[in-house]
């Protein structure tokens, strides 16, 4: 079947809009065309940094007939509706449509409707200048004497040719004809700017590929980035030393080149002073190169890789020489904020205020920075105030967690040595260091860099190990393949950090809707989430998230009310101004002023009245938080192979704990394992043929119509086995399983449920619930109530599938 062969060729394609732009113009052909009725075997789009490119194999060479019959008005309707029918089935006269009789309806007319299937050709010459015109780029331009015509092609940078070809393996493809903005499709391409700039003219992808492999092209993005790093590898060896990989980096590097050459420059080993991750960030951010490192020590060597797009005829001397420069200045730079950022501040008196409020030492380096943070008032949100308010929140929430997790001051493997009163301590001091570095010169440059110079800088000035850590380990984990601290403070810190996110931007309103999350709030909850499960740290969200909403709303109120009074001040400056202008001027400036100045005083009311922080209040604060924390955690286990409806039923009503995450995550566990066992899935149907039988007998009697104890007298009198059987397995197995859950044993409370398999199945087996003797029916169902309620007693077992 004949194959589809379209190359878009521009000026040049950003690194970063690469990927997706191939993606999106697979999509629109392949949809519109499939749209149409032409299916095919397999599509591949590629990109370089001058090229999209997109193959379609299998295609057919016209599209297939379509009937179709389109019923009608009946025989003898009004003359508007025989009119319409006509205009929407393309019919000039009844003459061309059929009568169909129906013993019921009697006749009506039907028009059939004959579409010859279109040509493949024809559909391709429609289909592409249409996602051509409306292809959607991040960012696009229009260009040249067309730029001035506001319906003029945009595209990304200028696009210079369209090679677009149409036919099968055998025969010699044709030319699909179309046009856009002046651009006529045909059957050539370029190869690379430099080396090969010349029209190369092709046929297929088959040939394409090699002709541009020839002219120094490598089409495949994932083809270049081997390249690179197989290079790089190999280049780092031959000197004794081994590449730092940065997957990120590489496929920017791949986006960048189409004929990749990997060379190697230099730097003066003084450089190396400054610490590794400031010069990898330097070199990578300003000159897009990879850096290297000794195998034995782990250190940065003062080597870096750059990739050219071209092959120099003296062998890259010229451009290592040109991006070395451009290195030793930005590590110049580099070299520079390090020093600074470990000497003193020259305005210190000034920061003596804010060093008291925060405990801070203004002798040491990284204090001052803190001190000067809060002295600034540096913004954390508008609706928030101050980073230095901010991290006396932080430090609070810290203070209440470490004293939580205290008792297991053994996280994994990490055992905090200190005593109580140090533990403490450490979180104290890392909690009003944690955020010192954002005003230094180093994180000011590369601010991907936060914590880990904050860590650097607290271990220069002698912080305790477990202080410098946290400081860093504190915005841990950043994403679901990051790892998570161990050390109790870090912990305690991470914990408290993103707790006052979350609650911080609950208070306000800016809750993550659909896709849009630009708080990073999933992302937080999941850290949180991490943080607890990960390190088998057991402790209660609720109270926490009531005592950060607490802090968080008192924050927004103290916050607003400092915008009102300074925005009052200025609206009450403007009314004094109004009465020195002329009468008629100033009596129409002064009353806007007025009116505004009155709705801002009663908006300072409503700000002075939310001061009080209800139960109900927090009550409905802290609910909607751990929801969330539940709908993050379900997406968690999902993704760990967790059943969903075991998450549903341990997260359902009937359930405690539900605040608590590692048990939560303990008990899906045990009870996934329970249900793989004979007695699990025994009993589960047991269960739901009760929950059904009773859910059906409360919509006669009334809901909690069998709620209480069977009466055992009766049973007795019944004298059925089976039925006595299962009432003495519900005594013995019930208080054993609450038992067990209370003392959170998941696999004892399963053990105890086990118990009852038997008896539940005999029981249906041999005995008739609904029994005409209405006293022996009701016992009976009380006593299906009772085992639904010793089930939920480890969770909703309405909701587990099956």
């Amino acid at each position: 079947m004949p194959d589809l062969l379209l190359e878009l060729f521009s000026e040049e394609i950003p690194a970063r809009m690469q990927r997706k732009a191939a993606e999106d113009l697979k999509k629109l052909v392949t949809d519109a065309l499939v749209e149409r009725g032409l299916t095919y075997e397999g599509a591949k789009a590629f990109a370089t940094p001058r090229r999209l490119v997109l193959t379609i194999a299998g295609l057919p060479v016209r599209g297939r007939d379509v009937r179709e019959e389109r019923k009608g008005p009946r025989v003898g309707a009004p003359e508007a509706a025989v009119q319409g029918f006509l205009k929407a089935a393309g019919l000039t006269s009844l003459a061309e449509a059929t009568i169909v009789s129906d013993p019921k309806k009697g006749d009506s007319y039907v028009a059939v409707i004959e579409k010859p299937g279109q040509e493949t050709v024809a559909a391709i010459a429609e289909i592409v200048p249409a996602v051509i015109r409306s292809f959607p780029w991040p960012k696009s331009m229009r260009w040249g004497k067309a730029s001035a015509a506001s319906g003029s092609l945009r595209w990304v940078r200028p696009l210079h040719s369209i090679l677009c070809t149409f036919g099968a393996e055998t025969e010699d493809p044709e030319v699909v004809p179309f046009e856009v903005d002046g651009i006529q499709s045909g059957n050539v391409t370029y190869g690379h700017r430099f080396h090969a700039p010349g029209p190369i003219t092709v046929k297929r992808f088959d040939d394409y590929v090699p002709s541009l492999e020839r002219a120094k092209v490598v089409l495949d993005a994932d083809r270049r980035k081997e390249i690179i790093l197989a290079d790089a590898k190999n280049l780092a060896f031959a000197v004794g030393l081994e590449l730092v990989e940065d997957e990120g980096l590489l496929e920017e590097v791949a986006g960048l080149v189409e004929w990749p050459v990997v060379l190697m420059g230099d730097f003066e080993e003084r450089f190396l002073e400054i610490p590794g991750e400031a010069i990898r960030a330097t070199i990578r951010a300003n000159q897009k190169c990879f850096v290297l490192r000794d195998p034995n020590s782990g250190e940065l060597a003062n080597r870096f890789i750059p990739v050219s797009n071209l092959i120099a005829s003296d062998g890259g001397l010229a451009i290592t020489a040109g991006n070395g420069r451009v290195v030793r200045a930005r590590l110049s730079d580099a070299a520079y904020f390090w020093q600074t950022d470990r000497g003193p501040l020259p305005d210190l008196d000034t920061l003596k205020d804010s060093a008291e409020k925060l405990a801070l030492d203004l002798a040491k380096p990284l204090d001052q920075r803190m001190a000067k943070l809060d002295r600034l008032g540096v913004v954390f949100h508008a609706k928030l105030g101050t980073q230095g308010e901010r991290v006396q929140r932080i430090a609070a929430l810290a203070k209440a967690i470490g004293e939580l997790i205290e008792p297991q001051k053994q996280i994994g493997e990490t055992v905090y040595s200190g005593s109580s009163a140090s533990y403490h301590n450490d979180i104290a001091r890392a909690a009003c260091l944690m955020k010192a570095d954002l005003p230094t010169e180093m994180v000011g440059e590369f601010p991907e860099l936060q914590g880990l110079m904050g860590r650097k800088y607290a271990e220069l000035q002698g912080e305790n190990p477990s202080v410098a850590a946290a400081i860093e380990e504190h915005y841990k984990p950043l994403g679901p393949a990051d790892r998570i601290p161990a050390d109790p403070v870090s912990v305690a810190l991470g914990l408290a950090d993103k707790l006052d996110t979350l609650a911080s931007f609950w208070a306000i309103e800016e809750k993550p809707t659909g896709s849009k999350d630009p708080y990073a709030l999933r992302r937080a909850a999941l850290g949180v989430i991490r943080l607890v499960v990960e390190n088998g740290v057991r402790i209660r969200l609720l109270p926490i998230i009531s005592d950060a909403g607490k802090r968080t709303l008192d924050a927004v109120v103290a916050t607003g009310l400092r915008r009102m009074r300074a925005e009052e001040a200025l609206l009450s400056q403007e009314f004094e101004h109004a009465r020195s202008l002329p009468f008629a001027v100033g009596i129409q400036q002064g009353a806007k002023a007025e009116a505004i100045l009155i709705a801002h005083r009663a908006e300072i009311e409503n700000l002075k009245a939310r001061q009080h922080y209800t139960y109900s209040e927090a009550q409905a604060f802290s609910t909607d938080l751990l929801s969330f924390f539940h709908d993050r955690l379900k997406v968690m286990l999902r993704d760990q192979g967790a059943r969903h409806d075991l998450v549903d039923a341990v997260l359902g009503e009937g359930a405690s704990g539900n605040d608590d995450l590692l048990l939560i995550t303990r008990r899906v566990a045990a009870l996934g394992r329970f249900l793989e066992t004979e007695d699990g899935r025994s009993l589960l149907a047991g269960y739901k043929r009760a929950a059904n039988i009773l859910k059906a007998e409360e919509k006669k009697d009334g809901e909690g119509a069998f709620a209480g104890p069977a009466d055992l007298q009766l049973i007795a009198d019944a004298g059925l086995i089976e039925e006595k059987a299962l009432a003495v397995a519900l005594a013995q197995a019930t208080p054993k399983a609450e038992a067990a859950i209370a003392a959170e044993d998941y696999e004892g409370a399963m053990a105890a449920l086990a118990e009852l398999r038997p008896a539940v199945d005999a029981f249906f087996d041999k005995v008739t619930v609904n029994d005409p003797d209405p006293a022996l029916r009701a016992n009976r169902l009380k006593l299906l109530n009772q085992l639904r309620e010793a089930t939920r007693a480890v969770a909703d077992f309405s909701r587990i599938a099956g």
